[in-house]
């Protein structure tokens, strides 16, 4: 079988089933992954409108004024006036907020480790630099249909063993 042919297949299987533990594990706590989605990207991007957050997310806008709407309601955020531009208003975390997001890292920590589990430290870092690049590759291939896209970066090589470790004898792919 052609493992690598299947990559798309596997990514997406492993990412759906990462966001589900995840979700079940929110769900616990009474939180929605939505939820979990605005506090995260809001706690690094305070000040942003309503728009903006739903383009970071990935929730569309009239969803994103109903989550609003809640967890104003629920003291979790707040709306100020935009400075700049009149029609908006900037998203702020309330000190209310603090508790959720703990727990939103404690349970992506938790996931996280689930999912982990049996790999070595060195193996993660590996692979999270292979996905960081693969992310990097993509993001040069979004120029717009018509548009000529960027040349593709260039082969970078797997990294080499350390010096006086030795190489596993299991074969690529096993």
């Amino acid at each position: 079988m052609n493992r690598l042919r299947n990559f798309g297949f596997l990514l997406k299987e492993v990412s759906r089933r990462y966001v589900l533990r995840f979700e079940q594990r929110a769900q616990e706590m009474s939180m929605t992954l939505p939820l979990c989605k605005v506090l995260a990207y809001l706690e690094r991007n305070e000040g942003v409108n309503q728009s903006k957050l739903a383009e970071l997310t990935s929730i569309e806008p009239m969803a994103m004024v109903r989550i609003l709407d809640h967890m104003e309601a629920d003291g979790l955020v707040e709306r100020k006036d935009d400075p700049v531009d009149r029609r908006a208003r900037s998203l702020y975390l309330t000190t209310n907020s603090k508790p959720a997001l703990d727990e939103i890292w404690r349970i992506g920590d938790l996931t996280r480790s689930e999912t982990f589990a049996g790999i070595s430290k060195s193996e993660r870092a590996v692979f999270l630099n292979v996905l960081d690049r693969l992310h990097s590759n993509l993001l040069l291939l979004e120029a717009p249909l018509g548009e000529s896209a960027p040349a593709a970066p260039a082969r970078v090589s797997a990294p080499k063993p350390a010096v006086g470790k030795r190489r596993s004898r299991r074969q690529p792919g096993k």
